[in-house]
């Protein structure tokens, strides 16, 4: 076990091209060895329509991946399609499915260190019999872990967060914020951060839900009702978590000096100043898992596949984070 593995992604997207353009700049970036699962012609292409010269090995086994990275980009497997890019289909959507399926194995197996998934169409996996939400709650299945002990953490250089609420509407979440749900997630944080970035005693600070953190009692409940219970569970459970914090002032500079991970009430309020600080290098990350597994924090793309105009930088950091949150396990 020497190197992660990488799903393939949604062909018709831009996860193939930045695979590819990851594995070029392997040396500069000082990324870990990966390989990918199935897709070597629809590799090749993405390379070529990308201006890139990127060998492709395949490879019997992932164990023979960490020779073969420094000469080529090694996949593993005989799964492969059409290059369509901007063109999505059934068929992409089959392909993307059947080599998450597969790279979860490996991770499984413990024949990969860990997982890179990149990104995928949900309405299209849907239309083809796809059961989950996304790739998260699949691979939560897939561990034998319910959907809410797999948690969703944001990361880039700047900024670590967390939402307690994801994909619901805006006006369902103070009916699903719970004290346990809270300190649930919270848990789930804290450990990740002690496992996978070997951080000793994080800081947790909770973000309140309403204005000025309620502005006791003037702008909501939830701040006494729900949130400051839950901190203090926290605590007790020695825990170093802080807040209710006010949103609109959590994420200055100074502010984040102070913690290592924001949890936030619900999506935006977690996502909007991390694609703020830093769009291009942001790390979807999965706490919870026995497997390590981190993705690009963006879509598919369609609309500029194909034309040399995606940025992988959040390729690049998922792959980065990857391999040193597997490393950190292996040491621990």
């Amino acid at each position: 076990m020497s190197a992660l593995a990488a799903s393939l992604g949604d062909p018709a997207g831009i996860g193939p091209e930045l695979l590819c353009e990851a594995w070029v700049r392997r040396e500069a970036e000082g990324l870990p060895p990966f390989f990918v699962v199935g897709g070597a012609r629809v590799l090749a292409e993405a390379a070529a329509r990308r201006g890139l010269d990127v060998p492709i090995a395949a490879i019997a086994s992932p164990a023979e991946a960490e020779s073969a990275f420094d000469r080529a980009l090694p996949v593993v497997g005989d799964i492969d399609g059409d290059y369509t890019p901007g063109q999505p289909d059934p068929d992409g959507a089959r392909l993307a499915l059947e080599s998450l399926e597969q790279a979860t194995v490996l991770a499984l197996r413990r024949e990969a260190t860990g997982i890179v998934t990149a990104p995928v169409s949900k309405a299209l996996l849907a239309d083809i019999g796809f059961a989950f939400p996304g790739q998260t709650e699949y691979l939560a299945a897939s561990c034998r872990l319910a959907e809410h002990d797999a948690v969703m953490m944001l990361a880039s250089p700047q900024l670590r967060t967390v939402p307690i609420t994801i994909h619901v509407p805006l006006a369902a979440v103070s009916g699903m914020l719970t004290e346990e749900l809270i300190v649930s997630r919270a848990r789930i944080a804290a450990e990740g951060l002690r496992r996978d970035f070997g951080i000793a005693k994080p800081r947790l600070a909770i973000a309140a839900l309403n204005p000025h953190a309620g502005e006791k009692g003037n702008f909501g409940h939830e701040e006494r009702d729900i949130i400051l219970p839950a901190i203090a569970t926290l605590l007790a459970s020695g825990i170093d978590a802080s807040g209710p914090h006010p949103a609109d002032a959590l994420f200055t500079a100074h502010a984040r000096s102070a913690y290592d991970v924001a949890l936030c009430m619900y999506h935006d309020q977690a996502l909007i100043p991390l694609k703020a600080l830093d769009f291009d290098n942001g790390v979807n990350m999965t706490l919870g898992l026995p497997i390590v597994r981190t993705s690009p924090d963006h879509g598919t793309a369609f609309a500029i596949a194909g034309r040399r105009q995606a940025d992988p930088g959040a390729t690049i950091a998922a792959i980065r984070m990857a391999g040193e949150a597997a490393a950190n396990r292996a040491r621990a």
